[in-house]
C-alpha cells in the first residue's frame, strides 16, 4: 500500500508537470492511450478471456465510470494549479467521506463516535482550504467536488459482483477517460510533444499501473484494517515531491488541517475494525466456531 501510494503521487508530480506545458486533454489522451495497452496486456497475462461486463453490472459500471470521468477533469484541473500537498491533504478525506457516503445512500450503520470523527475530519479540510481567505478559490472546490466523485466511485465498486475482474473494471475505465480526453481536443489544440515531456506522460503511466497492480495485491491479500491506513503515506510523498520538485511546502495550518484528517481517519479506520471483529465474534457465539486470534 505505501508503494503504491509513492506511485500514485510521482504520477501526480508527472502530470502535473506535464500539464504546465501541454493542453490537459491531450496530456489525458496519452497517457490513457499508453494505460490502455498496458492493462489490455494485463488482462491477456492474467487470462482474462472475455471482457463482457454481466448485464448486473452494467448500470454499476455505467454510473462508476461517469463518476471516474467527473474524478479525473476536476482532479487534474486542481492539480494543475495547486501545490500538490495541499491537494493531496483534501483528498486524504476521502475515507471519512467514503463513511459518511455509505451511512447516507447505502444506510450502513455509523455511531456518533465516527460521525463526530467525520465532522472533526471535514473541519480540519476548512482549515486547508480556508473559506474566505486568498488561499481559497475554483481550484479549491475542484479538490473538495473531486473527492465528492470519488466518494461515488468507490461506492458504487462495492457494489460490483465478486467475480468481475478489477483488470476489465479498470479497462472499461481507461478508455471513457480516453474518450473524454478526445472530446477535450475539440476546443484544445494539439501541440508537439517533445521527447522530455513524452517521457513524463510514459512516466505517468508506468506509475499509475503500478499503483493499479500494488493497491489492488495490498488490498485482496492483506487485513483491510492494517492495510487501509497505509494510504495516508502519500501525504508524505506529496509533501516532499511538491517541495523538492515544485518548491511548494505546505503552511503549518494546512499541515494542521492534514493532520486532523489524517487522525480523525485513522481513528474511523480502527472503529470500524473493532465493530467488524465484534460483530465476528457474536456470529462466531451463535454458531459456536472459534474466530482466529489477530
Amino acid at each position: 500500500m505505501a508503494v503504491a501510494m509513492a506511485t500514485f503521487t510521482v504520477n501526480d508530480s508527472f502530470m502535473k508537470s506535464v500539464t504546465l506545458v501541454l493542453p490537459l486533454s491531450q496530456a489525458i489522451v496519452i497517457r490513457g492511450v499508453m494505460t490502455l495497452v498496458a492493462l489490455l496486456i494485463l488482462a491477456r497475462v492474467m487470462k482474462i478471456s472475455t471482457l463482457v461486463i454481466p448485464a448486473n453490472d452494467r448500470r454499476l459500471l455505467g454510473w462508476r465510470t461517469l463518476a471516474e470521468l467527473g474524478a479525473t477533469i476536476t482532479f487534474l484541473l486542481a492539480l494543475r494549479q495547486m501545490p500538490l500537498a495541499n491537494l493531496s491533504a483534501i483528498l486524504q478525506s476521502l475515507p471519512l467521506a467514503v463513511t459518511l457516503g455509505a451511512a447516507i445512500a447505502l444506510r450502513e450503520p455509523v455511531g456518533w463516535r465516527r460521525m463526530t470523527a467525520i465532522a472533526v475530519g471535514f473541519g480540519g479540510v476548512m482549515l486547508i482550504v480556508r473559506p474566505g481567505t486568498e488561499g481559497f478559490n475554483i481550484w479549491s472546490v475542484l479538490a473538495i467536488i473531486s473527492v465528492a466523485f470519488v466518494v461515488v466511485r468507490d461506492l458504487t465498486t462495492r457494489q460490483f459482483s465478486h467475480g468481475l475482474p478489477s483488470v476489465t473494471i479498470a479497462i472499461y475505465t481507461s478508455l471513457a477517460v480516453t474518450m473524454m480526453g478526445l472530446a477535450g481536443l475539440a476546443i484544445e489544440d494539439w501541440t508537439v510533444v517533445t521527447p522530455h515531456v513524452f517521457a513524463m506522460l510514459a512516466g505517468a503511466s508506468a506509475m499509475l499501473i503500478m499503483g493499479y497492480l500494488f493497491i489492488v495485491k495490498a488490498m485482496r491479500v492483506g487485513d483491510v484494517a492494517i492495510v487501509a491506513p497505509f494510504r495516508y503515506s502519500a501525504l508524505i510523498w506529496a509533501i516532499l515531491l511538491g517541495w523538492l520538485v515544485f518548491d511548494d511546502f505546505p503552511k503549518a495550518i494546512t499541515l494542521l488541517g492534514a493532520a486532523i484528517v489524517v487522525a480523525t481517519g485513522l481513528y474511523t479506520y480502527v472503529r470500524e475494525h473493532q465493530l467488524q471483529r465484534r460483530i465476528a465474534a457474536t456470529k462466531a457465539s451463535m454458531t459456536g466456531t472459534a474466530t482466529p486470534d489477530r
